[in-house]
């Protein structure tokens, strides 16, 4: 089981007064990929309009653009709630960019009061996540949006 108290300690040390938010995501990223067993993905997308255009990542390659409303990570941005999917391949509309993950948890990211990106976890396990890894990884993503943490997309 995850120390989450730990984990968001580590990063908010690696995170807080410093001024380079693509280099916050990436860390954040990076230290969720060696934090977190059974990943086969963690990352971020970041909203530039209608669409989540990929960001910092640790995994294999992803899906570039994702249209608001669709897949999972769409889906969470559109709604702006946490989504935490057992197993993707019943989640109506799921986007496989890597056909290896089998349950995913997408956390929205806020900034002056608006979805402005997505944190995304996925796993080659069904039923990877849980209400602890929901509840962890949004205090995770409070730490990122009280850095003031994304470039300007716009």
């Amino acid at each position: 089981m995850t120390d989450y108290k730990v984990l968001n300690e580590q990063l908010r040390a690696l995170v807080e007064g410093i001024p380079h938010p693509i280099a916050n995501l990436a860390n954040a990223s990076a230290l969720l990929w060696q934090a977190l067993p059974e990943l086969n993905w963690a990352g971020f997308y970041l909203r530039k309009g209608d669409r989540l255009v990929l960001g910092p990542f640790q995994g294999k390659t992803a899906c570039i653009e994702i249209p608001l409303g669709r897949g999972v990570c769409g889906t969470a941005a559109a709604e702006d709630q946490t989504m935490l999917v057992e197993d993707v391949h019943g989640f109506c509309g799921h986007i496989a960019c890597d056909s290896a993950s089998n349950s995913e948890i997408v956390v929205p990211l806020h900034q002056n009061g608006a979805v402005a990106a997505v944190l995304d976890l996925d796993s080659p396990v069904k039923k990877r996540f849980s209400d602890a890894d929901r509840a962890g990884l949004e205090a995770f993503a409070a730490i990122l949006e009280q850095a003031a943490f994304l470039p300007n997309l716009e």
